[in-house]
């Protein structure tokens, strides 16, 4: 099978670099023309997306790794003015739903296939394979199936189809939502652990002591545990935290639908709070980020 991969950014080169390591005949473009030096030399390295659609000598199979709205938006309007009928484009970055919803509509009147794919692994998805959840038209799923098998963990066999276009970024908009409010509740835990001076805490100990066994162990607090290990201060993190955006998107869709989400809620707050003021907390939320997705 061929595939071409558009941006060669932390996940999308691990995307290119895995499916290149099972087999796939890959082409890839990034706007960064330096970044591609750091890929498998198998896989084939494009000058624009109108030299990469031309590579192909069959069906044209296009994953997207890019950042949400206008820049995903204008590179599937440019693809469906270069792609063949029966084409599958696939967004696997962080779109919002409702974004996904109508570039399914675009393609569909180009007699385009188009899939979205919740995408989550950061930074260790080439080593542990990526959770993916997919939507979009199941036989189109089933049809390349063995693509999703190849970059999924050993577990999932192919991801997670979850329904109609849309669908699949709507579950990873709600799973991010989720991990900002469990990273904040680590990070305020062991806020108050290191404040507690009476009792000269070592957090790296505790948190290597939470995870096994504890009902609060996680991948999460793997990777804390790892970070404080080698800096227990975290004096190389900064305690302002940034956010990419499903958080926010995850807030609306509890207003609209009438949920109350205080915790997720409370989790995006602080995190604009955390460009204001120092704390440990933030550190921490910074080092899990890092750790996880290679975020500054």
């Amino acid at each position: 099978m061929e595939v071409a991969v558009i941006g060669l950014g932390k996940m999308g080169a691990q995307i290119a670099e895995k499916l290149s390591n099972n087999d796939f005949k890959v082409y890839c473009y990034d706007v960064d023309k330096n970044i591609s030096f750091n890929l498998d030399s198998n896989i084939v390295i494009t000058k624009s997306i109108k030299d990469l659609v031309s590579k192909f000598n069959g069906k044209k199979i296009i994953w997207l790794m890019l950042p949400s709205g206008q820049v995903t938006n204008n590179t599937i309007e440019e693809l469906n003015n270069l792609l063949d009928r029966d084409d599958i484009i696939i967004d696997g970055g962080n779109s919002f739903y409702k974004d996904t919803k109508e570039n399914f509509i675009k393609c569909k009147k180009k007699n385009i296939h188009f899939i979205d794919c919740g995408t989550s692994g950061g930074i260790w998805g080439l080593t542990n394979g990526f959770c993916l959840t997919i939507g979009g038209e199941k036989n189109i799923y089933e049809e390349i199936k063995e693509l999703f098998v190849a970059l999924s963990d050993k577990n999932s066999k192919g991801g997670l189809y979850v329904g109609q276009s849309g669908s699949g970024h709507y579950v990873k908009m709600i799973h991010n939502g989720i991990e900002y409010g469990m990273m904040q509740s680590i990070a305020e835990g062991l806020d108050i652990l290191k404040n507690k001076s009476e009792f000269k805490f070592k957090l790296e100990d505790i948190t290597e002591n939470w995870r096994t066994g504890s009902v609060i162990q996680s991948w999460l607090l793997d990777l804390i545990s790892s970070e404080l290990k080698i800096d227990p201060k975290l004096n190389d993190y900064n305690s302002k935290v940034n956010d990419s955006g499903e958080g926010r998107w995850t807030i609306k869709e509890s207003i609209d639908l009438s949920v109350p989400i205080p915790s997720i809620y409370s989790s995006i707050s602080q995190r604009f709070n955390s460009r204001q003021n120092s704390s440990f907390a933030g550190k921490i939320l910074s080092a899990m980020r890092n750790a996880f997705g290679g975020h500054k």
